[in-house]
């Protein structure tokens, strides 16, 4: 009986505090709205903006660039055949390596010569 008296209680609430309606629909997705406008701005955004970086410092690899490999390994490049780069590692010892494998140029500062 106590437990009929609660749940009657409770089914008036939701009409008479004015959520009926778009309002309150609004109102439930707001949360999850503005959780995904906060994924965007600090993980997605950053994310796509890094990848279009990437993809232009691949784009514009030419000969006697230094770069980083994917598997670490640093060297210069030697010569440009579409996407395959052979890149000297060390006097003498060279490597093809595909253009998507480039991590990155390197640091020159670091790289000894």
């Amino acid at each position: 009986m106590f437990f009929d008296d609660i749940a009657h209680a409770m089914g008036s609430l939701g009409g008479a505090d004015g959520q009926a309606g778009p309002a309150g629909a609004l109102g439930s997705f707001l949360p999850l709205i503005l959780m995904f406008a906060i994924f965007y701005f600090l993980l997605i955004r950053p994310q796509q903006k890094k990848a279009k970086q990437h993809k232009e410092t691949l784009a514009g690899l030419q000969k006697g660039d230094r770069i980083l490999t994917g598997g670490g390994l640093y060297g210069r490049i030697v010569a440009v055949d579409g996407d395959e780069l052979s890149v000297e590692l060390a006097e003498g010892f060279q490597v093809k390596v595909d253009r998507g494998y480039v991590a990155g140029l390197a640091n020159t500062a670091k790289v000894k010569k």
